[in-house]
């Protein structure tokens, strides 16, 4: 997590702890490993026999559907925001396909995964099947991870410039969309707006003493100033990923991007998505390779009436605010998980707001 940078989808540790499934005899001969993290208190539906039978059985039938035989163990990812689980198939389980299940302030990922495939199908995954009003979603294999290619140094900065590109492009063909992605339970979160949701995340956070929660509400009208900033470019809200790190972007071929993990996602500004991998570049390959990176991503949005100067004071000010969309992500958890880790990730991003330097200047 380098500077404690909460994310979500960091390399977790699979336990070694396995269990034979007794849900029912579909499921019976299948070896199933269960990963709880960091989070062995999380309450989730994987504890609960019937959502498991209901489940698994669904994702059966669609396998099934697809000729898809499993052919290794079922490794369950159970966290506080949604439970994951891999299915092995092909020759020796070298395949997979993934159910995601999410909590309930953040199942519109399900439909949102079945809307982006039809509108934007060169960026995503297309669902296997799609259960929306379960909040559930089963998809194929994408491909070998962004993550793993910049770690064994086939990729740089330089993909990261291409893929960011991409996934601009994506925001960009979204745009028409926005009204029709609230529609599906993705949240909305306008720039105007921002100062509401600050004035709420400070006052329930009980991390925050009474100074430091005094001094954060003394800068709010420097909040409200920059957002009235931002907004004034008048540039088109669309689809926020709100976490795009490396290990949210799949790379199935050169020059070729998958988006995927969308349950942090919002409707808002767009700008606010270089957060993360501005953060990530920074700090692996130096502040001079963000330049190229933001510049490849700001061209998608040209055309729009402000210059390319005001595009870049304009992500500044993006990447700024975008701190309290992290701060408010980390509550979208399943009912009766403990908020400590969420309070102090709240916490770390409120102080981020003001703190920051702009981080997308060399």
């Amino acid at each position: 997590m380098g500077e404690h940078i909460p994310v979500r989808a960091g390399r977790d540790r699979w336990w070694n702890r396995r269990m034979r499934s007794s849900d029912g005899p579909a499921t019976a001969a299948v070896e199933t490993v269960v990963d709880r993290g960091r989070f062995p208190d999380a309450a989730t539906p994987w504890d609960d026999g019937r959502w498991r039978r209901e489940t698994l059985g669904w994702a059966e039938e669609v396998l099934a559907e697809h000729g898809l035989a499993e052919t290794g163990a079922r490794e369950v990812r159970v966290r506080p925001w949604s439970v994951l689980i891999r299915f092995r198939t092909g020759d020796g389980g070298r395949d997979a396909v993934w159910l995601k299940a999410g909590a309930p302030s953040n199942a519109f990922e399900a439909g949102l995964a079945g809307a982006l495939a039809a509108w934007v199908p060169e960026h995503v995954m297309t669902p296997l099947a799609v259960d929306a009003g379960r909040g559930r979603v089963l998809l194929p294999d994408g491909g070998p991870l962004f993550r793993g290619l910049l770690d064994e140094g086939a990729a740089g900065p330089e993909a990261w410039t291409a893929a960011l590109g991409r996934y601009a492009d994506l925001q960009r063909r979204l745009v028409p969309y926005a009204d029709r992605l609230v529609g599906l339970g993705v949240p909305r979160a306008r720039t105007r707006d921002l100062p509401d949701a600050f004035d709420a995340l400070v006052a329930d956070n009980p991390l925050l003493d009474a100074a430091e929660r005094a001094a954060l509400l003394r800068r709010r009208p420097r909040l409200v100033e920059l957002c009235a900033e931002l907004d004034a470019f008048g540039l088109p809200d669309t689809l926020d990923h709100c976490d795009l790190h490396d290990g949210q972007v799949l790379a199935p071929a050169p020059g070729r991007f998958t988006f995927f993990d969308w349950g942090d996602a919002s409707v808002a500004h767009p700008f606010g998505s270089l957060l993360i991998p501005v953060r990530a570049v920074r700090e692996r390959y130096g502040p001079e390779h963000v330049a190229p990176m933001v510049d490849a991503y700001l061209e998608r949005w040209s055309g729009l009436g402000p210059s390319a100067p005001e595009l870049r004071r304009a992500a500044a000010l993006a990447v700024r605010l975008a701190a309290l969309g992290r701060a408010g992500t980390w509550f979208r958890l399943f009912p009766g998980t403990p908020l400590a880790d969420s309070h102090d990730s709240s916490a770390y991003w409120l102080r981020e707001l003001f703190g920051a330097e702009d981080l997308t200047a060399v």
